[in-house]
């Protein structure tokens, strides 16, 4: 093949923006696609040119195969990288660029076909000799075939799409009873999400780790592997911190994975960057079969990290018919990296998804520290795709070492706009557990409420901080005091986050704000104050706090805390007015089902409709005992955040 000279990249986000630092750094010349609710997004803005390929739903856009083609041949590129998610694993895609002549940067789409399909690719496995997790997999769909096979295989047990991965169409059955509802709510989530209902059943295997191979082969018969990642924390199925090397995995067991990896690949006549995924038990010592992912992986940058190398550099390679340069025995792995995903989601509340304008974004410069970003501030985190912001890696000659850097680095990190992990992220880092190296794949959702607890911006001085942020003020001039229509001092009424209601009064002398709560006192001085910044002294330590100010709404980010207050001081009654009658929906999206009607008799915690938001489904529930009054939304329905969607009946 000859040199890719014009590289379209049929992807958004941080991926987009990722691939093409290393196309550029080639010579390579780029073009983004966008859709319309990306019209200015980050990524088209980075490359050399971009092209408009369709509507705001993925399915309109970047699921659009003929429109992605049609966009590479407008703009005369002569190669398509798919980035991870949307097409990167679609077989008929990559059978579409090269029926138009153009280079996939990615595995002969043969290979996609036998690997994408759970099914095939687990049989295939089975075949090649590669340690599989005892299941079914088998053509027969009814019910009550999954549910022999459950049986069978022994609760717990894990049902997952055959047709995809990222966690969607996975649940995992705790027992008999449970199974008929995650069989129907995983197959509704697979048909939404892979066009495909199919499911597999398999053993859960508890305490385990998730442990993947990194391998990359070309089209000459050399395949190789670049070591493992732990990716063992996660959420709903979905990875949160991700590592390199796995503390659980020593030299002689690498090196066992590794050639399980290698075989896999070869067994599909693989070429190019790929990983193979394995749940690893501990107790056991013993690894099996997930799944392989023909495509980059979102945390490819701990594995580049560890061996020095640039997977995208040698995808690009690969794809123009270069052999590898190396062998398995000249790959060096060296210190340790972990990455951590950086998302618009809130954790105390089931890793709902967020959106919003991005009113402050700023990273730190730090040694050894990486920041792959798909947003910038003043850009938009929509409701249509996945609310990742970005990807924050450090690196360290000790996984202690990396591991206290990537804290320091989200420290720093500044983010407001909306709801993010930020704050979890931390956490999780801090965690004993984690710090020893033995959380699991469900340590997480076991430790979820503690791991979760949100501490205040500011410590003991947050409510004086509100406070600054809230007064007309400036401080321009500490020593003669200013004019503002809070001058002497103001009662506060705030709701944090997390429904915390804080009732106080707050007095201005000079530099000095003050709030009274709860018979305490806690008091600032202000040094200086401009449109986004304070920095204040509390009890003889200089801080910094960032906010942005939304109407009645506050946002704080101190110390590494990130905190979101409602000044109900100023909401009308009209719009604090609530209650347990009135379900709305808790984000924009597309209301999937509605299980109720008016007059319907429901419990507590009873599904009255389901909403999907950003590829994830979120189930709306009765807060309390009582009967359906009115149905506001039907199935099919976009909805805003907030949108009345079921109202109770009033308690007599």
């Amino acid at each position: 093949m000859s040199a890719i000279k014009k590289l379209l990249i049929a992807n958004r986000g941080e991926i987009a923006c990722r691939i093409m630092k290393t196309a550029r750094a080639r010579g390579i010349a780029t073009v983004a696609v966008f859709s319309d609710a990306d019209a200015g997004a980050l990524h088209g803005r980075m490359a050399g040119e971009a092209i408009c390929i369709g509507g705001s739903e993925a399915a309109q856009s970047y699921l659009n195969i003929e429109a992605v083609i049609g966009a590479a041949k407008a703009s005369g590129a002569d190669a398509v990288h798919p980035g991870y998610g949307f097409l990167s694993e679609r077989a008929d895609f990559a059978r579409a660029c090269t029926d138009a002549g153009l280079i996939f940067v990615g595995p002969p789409a043969e290979a996609i076909a036998a690997m994408g399909d759970k099914a095939e690719a687990k049989a295939r496995m089975i075949e090649a000799g590669v340690p599989c997790v005892p299941g079914y997999q088998g053509e027969d769909q009814s019910d009550e075939t999954l549910l022999k096979e459950a049986e069978k295989v022994g609760f717990p047990v894990m049902v997952k799409a055959s047709a995809g991965g990222g966690g969607r169409g996975m649940r995992i059955v705790e027992d008999r009873e449970a199974l008929a509802d995650a069989i129907q709510s995983a197959r509704k989530e697979a048909k939404s999400a892979f066009g495909d209902d199919r499911l597999i059943i398999e053993r859960a295997v508890t305490g385990a780790r998730h442990v993947e191979i990194q391998i990359l082969a070309d089209a000459h018969g050399s395949c190789v592997h670049l070591g493992e990642r732990d990716c063992s924390l996660q959420r709903r199925n979905q990875k949160v911190i991700e590592e390199a090397p796995s503390p659980v995995i020593g030299a002689e067991k690498r090196e066992e994975m590794g050639a399980a990896a290698v075989k896999a690949a070869q067994a599909v006549g693989y070429a190019g960057a790929g990983t193979v995924e394995f749940l690893y038990d501990p107790a056991r010592d013993e690894f099996y079969f997930l799944e392989m992912n023909t495509r980059l992986q979102v945390e490819h940058p701990v594995t580049e990290m560890v061996t020095g190398l640039d997977l995208v550099d040698f995808q690009l390679s690969v794809a123009e018919g270069d052999a590898l340069p190396f062998e398995q025995g000249d790959i060096d792995f060296e210190g340790h990296a972990i990455e951590a995903r950086l998302y618009a989601e809130d954790p105390a509340q089931g890793f709902m998804p967020h959106s919003g304008k991005v009113r402050l974004l700023e990273f730190p410069e730090m040694e050894d520290v990486r920041i792959d970003a798909g947003v910038e501030a003043g850009d938009i985190v929509t409701t249509f795709y996945d609310p990742m912001i970005a990807k924050v890696i450090a690196y360290g000659a000790t996984r202690d070492e990396a591991r206290m850097k990537l804290a320091a680095a989200l420290r720093r990190t500044k983010l407001l706009g909306f709801e993010h992990n930020r704050d979890f992220l931390i956490a999780l880092l801090g965690d004993e557990a984690f710090a020893k190296g033995e959380a699991d794949t469900g340590y997480i959702e076991r430790n979820l409420e503690r791991l979760t607890k949100r501490e205040a911006p500011g410590g003991a001085a947050a409510i004086a901080l509100a406070g600054a942020a809230l007064t007309d003020a400036s401080f321009d001039n500490l020593l003669t005091g200013w004019a503002s229509r809070r001058s002497a001092g103001f009662p506060l009424h705030l709701v944090n986050s997390g429904g915390e209601i804080v009732k106080t009064a707050i007095a201005l002398d000079g530099a000095k704000v003050t709030a009274a709560h709860d018979g305490a006192e806690a008091a600032i001085e202000v040094l200086s104050k401009t449109e986004n910044t304070i920095r204040y002294r509390h009890e003889n330590r200089i801080g910094e706090a960032r906010y942005a100010r939304n109407h009645y709404h506050l946002e704080i980010d101190c110390d590494g805390a990130w905190e979101r207050y409602t000044d109900f001081t100023l909401v009308p009654a009209s719009e604090s007015a609530g209650g347990d009658d009135v379900v709305k929906a808790p984000m924009a999206g597309l209301v999937t089902s509605l299980r109720v009607g008016p007059g319907d008799p429901v419990s507590k915690g009873t599904v009255l409709a389901t909403i999907e938001a950003m590829k994830m489904e979120h189930q709306l529930k009765a807060p309390r005992d009582g009967v359906v009054a009115d149905v506001f939304a039907k199935e099919g329905d976009q909805v805003a955040i907030r949108a009345k969607i079921v109202a109770l009946k009033a308690e007599e």
